[in-house]
């Protein structure tokens, strides 16, 4: 929370070049369908949420900017490739996968669902397992560093030395 007591959020992409700061209260969490949703995330939809009437801030770098529509802007991390923000003459939405705690940001409605491919409904029917489930990916994940940002701001990212660097 914030000195006015306004909830404070925080995000950015996933190598940290990019962060931002939101104070206040977010607008509805939502998924869209739609095709160019679809492509702008390289999923299967996107999650945004609103941060139209909230003081919404830059803390470190900017996107770079796709013009998706002749209404729309797509932000994205021009070093990791993060999908960031939607951007339309009635205010802007960002990622909610971008967010430090995106747990809290439950979508409340959907759109574009004339777009909505077949099985999206289906996935929580599928097998599911953790990381750890078999020997071969124990083994992998004992040989992985992230190179990722962490969920919270840092003073400074990335850390000298580290290969989270742009083009490394």
């Amino acid at each position: 929370m914030s000195l006015d007591n306004k909830p404070v959020y925080t995000g950015g992409c996933q190598c940290g070049a990019i962060r931002f700061r939101v104070e206040g209260t977010l607008g509805d969490a939502s998924i869209c369908h739609c095709r160019m949703c679809q492509k702008a995330f390289g999923n299967f939809f996107a999650p945004l949420t609103s941060v139209r009437g909230t003081d919404f801030e830059w803390t470190r770098g900017e996107p770079k900017r796709f013009q998706s529509s002749n209404h729309v802007k797509r932000g994205f991390c021009g070093n990791c490739g993060t999908p960031l923000t939607y951007e339309a003459p009635d205010g802007t939405a960002l990622a909610i996968g971008a967010f430090d705690e995106p747990e809290g940001l439950a979508p409340t409605i959907q759109w574009g669902i004339e777009d909505k491919l077949p099985y999206v409904d289906d996935l929580s029917k599928l097998p599911g397992y953790t990381s750890d489930s078999d020997a071969e990916s124990v083994e992998f994940l004992k040989t992985m560093i992230s190179y990722q940002h962490p969920d919270h701001d840092t003073e400074q990212w990335p850390p000298s030395g580290s290969r989270g660097e742009a083009g490394e």
